[in-house]
């Protein structure tokens, strides 16, 4: 995706991905569920026809959609961010987009599971950054090895925010895999250990093939 073609599709493939969260977004303020659905049904449409798909030619020749297991209300959150004191800043190695630089935003405590950062992209663009990587990553049948992504504003994956100031919507059903689960040239940064929670989160988008 180097090319001048590749930079336009991939520009595209990031505009119909804002357009799907924005009907997500104004769905699931009433029906959780319904918005759920509508992103299951969106990204497996992008994933099979798009020319940005990050499938490989034969994954997408055989694909028949992502592996999502069904909505659970109960991984659905309103949450705080609780800001940190303490000033702190990471720099994530990728192949394909050099050294991207993050800086702790604070963290958010999910009931019964733990703590996640919140991180901030400390460069061009901005915007929330929050992986997470479960007790399932890498298991058969569960999830990514290197661990999911529940918010990535810069590229538009988010639910927004919540009622009441500093809190996000944060529903564990919308975890999904970054680009380098299916497609190895790309190289995404990955969940550290303030996003590795040591319980599974079974809801989401999970890892056992895409056919």
């Amino acid at each position: 995706m180097t090319t001048t073609l590749g930079a336009l599709q991939v520009s595209d493939w990031r505009r119909r991905m804002f357009g799907l969260y924005a009907g997500v977004r104004q769905l699931s303020v009433h029906d959780p569920e319904a918005g759920h659905q509508l992103w299951r049904s969106g990204r497996d449409e992008l994933f099979a026809g798009h020319a940005a798909s990050p499938l490989l030619p034969d994954d997408r020749a055989a694909f028949t959609g992502l592996p999502v297991a069904s909505y659970d209300p109960d991984w659905r959150f309103e949450l705080e961010v609780h800001r940190t004191e303490e000033p702190h800043r990471i720099e994530v190695e990728t192949g394909t987009d050099g050294t991207v630089p993050f800086s702790l935003v604070g963290s958010v405590r999910i009931p019964y599971l733990g703590t996640l950062d919140v991180w901030r992209l400390a460069s061009y663009g901005g915007g929330l950054f929050l992986p997470v990587k479960d007790a399932l990553a890498g298991m058969p049948g569960g999830t990514y090895g290197g661990g999911r992504y529940l918010i990535d504003t810069v590229k538009g994956h988010d639910l927004g925010a919540g009622a009441d100031d500093d809190t996000l919507v944060l529903d564990l059903n919308f975890a999904y895999n970054p680009s380098c689960a299916y497609d190895p040239s790309w190289a995404c940064p990955l969940a550290q250990t303030g996003n590795t929670i040591g319980l599974e989160i079974p809801v989401g988008e999970l890892y056992h093939t895409v056919s």
